[in-house]
């Protein structure tokens, strides 16, 4: 998908020609892999052109289903629904922290993260690309890399309050610790998990970074179409 958009300032930065939108989302289906327990996807036909005069589908999903966002009150009882988020908090310049390579359940540790540290800062989204999304379909794909606690308290000191994430759990599959969600809960942040097609992303870019969830009433979180707009290269018409 490609295009060409101005959009107005961000963040006190001057108005900015985007020139490639990455779509950074799993296509959503009844095969779309999930969380071992959550809601199985099922997607079917509720009216028909020929019966009704028109094709409407029946979509039955958990809200954590396929790429989604988590609000404070998926881990804390007293933690804001999607609902109750600022949306600003989905949207921000993504500061980009490639781990290619990792092992099944490797963590990503403090020097992963060092290299991009001196960009972190409030407003922006920390952006974990592992390229763990193309084991999508097998079991491998359940035992991802996930961050290590110090990272995420990294994050939240440098004022970052939104990540994102392109394996199922931002934290450990499998375990009853789930270190990450509970100190963003605890810090009122967002956590986007189960990215995909972050390869796609051009290396050395800061894209601004999309996030947005469906505005639904009192819930954990929310699937979203996470989106990527890279900006055109210098001097672009």
């Amino acid at each position: 998908m490609s295009g060409m958009a101005t959009l107005p300032r961000w963040m006190g930065q001057e108005d900015e020609a985007y020139a490639r939108v990455v779509d950074l989302s799993h296509p959503l289906s009844a095969t779309t892999p999930i969380y071992p327990g959550d809601p199985q996807p099922r997607i079917f036909t509720a009216t028909t052109v020929a019966g009704e005069g028109y094709n409407l589908s029946h979509v039955h999903i958990g809200t954590q289903t396929g790429t989604h966002i988590d609000a404070p009150f998926h881990f804390r009882d007293d933690g804001a629904t999607i609902d109750h988020m600022a949306l600003d908090m989905t949207v921000g310049p993504a500061v980009v922290v490639a781990v290619p390579g990792k092992e099944p359940g490797q963590t990503i540790t403090m020097a992963d993260l060092e290299p991009r540290r001196g960009a972190l800062r409030p407003g922006a989204i920390a952006l974990f690309c592992t390229g763990w999304y193309a084991h999508a379909g097998s079991e491998t794909f359940f035992c991802h890399p996930y961050l290590e606690a110090a990272v995420g308290r990294a994050l939240l000191d440098a004022g970052v309050t939104t990540i994102a994430i392109d394996t199922l759990n931002a934290d450990f599959t499998g375990g009853d610790e789930f270190p990450i969600h509970e100190m963003f809960a605890a810090a009122g942040g967002l956590i986007a998990e189960n990215l995909a097609g972050t390869a796609a992303l051009t290396p050395g870019i800061e894209p601004l970074l999309l996030l947005c969830p469906l505005n639904i009433v009192g819930c954990d979180g929310a699937p979203v179409r996470a989106v990527a707009l890279e900006p055109a290269p210098s001097g672009a018409a």
